[in-house]
């Protein structure tokens, strides 16, 4: 059970990055180095304080290194010190985390799992580590997560928030499909974003919201889902998900492209931007296009195949019913690409990619760079050697009418994989923490 009077970390000196100490990220091309990327407008070195949750999480670890960097302090939420992420976040000298749960247990013995979605009898608000985090702070970068009541925990950081004087309020926010057609079924995950949101409103925070797109980085060869790259005998890598081949979809890279976008809505201020909704993508791409670009990055055939989304390891109870949702909202059986749900549910929303997020950050790194350059290097840090491998691709794969790549075409029938893996498999390399690939 998370004490009640969290303890703030002793700071240290930041030696760690989001990679392996003998990563050569730092040593790579300009166009991937945030040392080669100042932000658009100088100005003084800030004299402000933002607030920070779930500081491990993509989006908000992008933050803080950017924000940390240019002279801002933070006062950063951790579920745990457990990761490379949480690690770099708690030894940066410029952040004071408070380490524990947004919620809390009645109970000592209570192991309910805290990820379903709704209320949950005997699971509270951890108030006090929320007020002490907004003790101080001018900002607040809040993207909540599905540990504990998410619309319960979302509505008390915002009162927090007001009751601390927060001046800009930027919260990460996702749509209820069902809001913008009743035919649509909701994303549990994404609609309680959406009830926090307008809370947010309805209190009169100053607030902006963000709407992510995908995450670049979702992607690996290892087996978790919807997004594995999942590595062929003939060494291509095959893509299978819901999404309509021809459909577009909004593409992030978090770890690269939100803390700029962020801090220059911070800059910006809600004079400009207090109730507006920002489609934060880069990139507007086809499944059929990702794989295109994956593969001009990588140097390997990448293939689309449509099929259903394939559990293979244990994930979160929350997330297993968002992905089921998921599944229906993007219906393999809907043959139409212009019939596809938006992603941000608004389609005028959506329509505004990727010039929403250009005109905050000009400097995005794209699915074929990062491809190129940072997918290798996660998954040699996962424990993966194909990158290291000197055979040659030996030729196409076998004839299958489901695998759409370079100029194939979707077939109308989709027979899924049944394969399974054991619940107990143990994947080498460094832990990939639940907060890199759901926040």
């Amino acid at each position: 059970m998370p004490s009640t009077h969290p303890i703030p970390i002793q700071t240290n000196l930041h030696t760690r990055s989001s990679y392996s100490e003998s990563s050569p990220l730092t040593s790579m091309s300009r166009n991937n180095s945030l040392t080669y990327r100042p932000l658009k407008r100088s100005t003084p070195s800030p004299d402000k304080t933002i607030a920070i949750i779930n500081a491990s999480g993509r989006q908000a670890a992008s933050l803080i290194r950017i924000a940390t960097a240019v002279g801002y302090k933070v006062r950063a939420q951790l579920r745990n010190l457990e990761g490379v992420m949480a690690t770099e976040v708690s030894t940066n000298p410029n952040v004071k985390t408070f380490v524990g749960e947004l919620y809390l247990r009645n109970k000592p013995d209570d192991k309910r799992d805290v990820t379903v979605s709704g209320h949950l009898p005997g699971i509270t608000v951890h108030h006090n580590l929320i007020s002490q985090l907004f003790n101080g702070a001018q900002l607040a970068f809040i993207n909540t997560t599905f540990y504990g009541d998410e619309v319960q925990i979302g509505e008390a950081i915002a009162d927090a928030a007001k009751k601390a004087g927060v001046q800009h309020y930027v919260y990460s926010s996702m749509p209820d499909h069902a809001a913008y057609n009743s035919g649509w079924p909701s994303l549990p995950l994404w609609a309680t974003k959406h009830e926090v949101e307008k809370y947010v409103r309805k209190i009169g925070l100053p607030a902006t919201f963000v709407y992510t797109g995908i995450y670049n980085n979702n992607f690996t060869s290892l087996p978790y889902p919807l997004f594995c790259m999942d590595l062929q005998s003939d060494g291509s890598f095959e893509w299978q998900a819901p999404f309509h081949p021809d459909a577009k979809l909004p593409w992030l890279d978090a770890e690269h492209d939100v803390g700029p976008a962020i801090i220059q809505l911070f800059k910006d201020g809600p004079g400009k931007w207090n109730g507006k909704r920002i489609a934060l993508a880069y990139e507007y791409l086809s499944p059929r296009e990702v794989c295109e670009a994956f593969e001009r990055g990588i140097g390997r055939p990448v293939h689309y195949k449509r099929g259903p989304i394939e559990l293979k390891v244990k994930i979160p109870e929350g997330y297993r019913v968002q992905l089921e949702a998921l599944e229906k909202l993007f219906s393999k059986d809907n043959k139409d690409p212009k019939k596809q749900p938006p992603y941000f549910g608004d389609a005028e929303l959506e329509s505004r990619c990727p010039e929403d997020a250009l005109a905050l950050w000009e400097g995005p790194r794209g699915l074929e760079e990062y491809a190129r350059e940072i997918f290798p290097l996660e998954e040699e840090a996962n424990g993966m050697t194909w990158m290291l491998e000197e055979e040659a691709y030996e030729g196409p794969p076998d004839e299958n009418e489901d695998a759409v790549g370079n100029g194939a075409h979707e077939a109308a029938d989709d027979d899924g994989d049944d394969e399974s893996l054991d619940e107990g498999l143990i994947m080498r390399g460094l832990k990939r923490d639940e907060e890199s690939w759901l926040a």
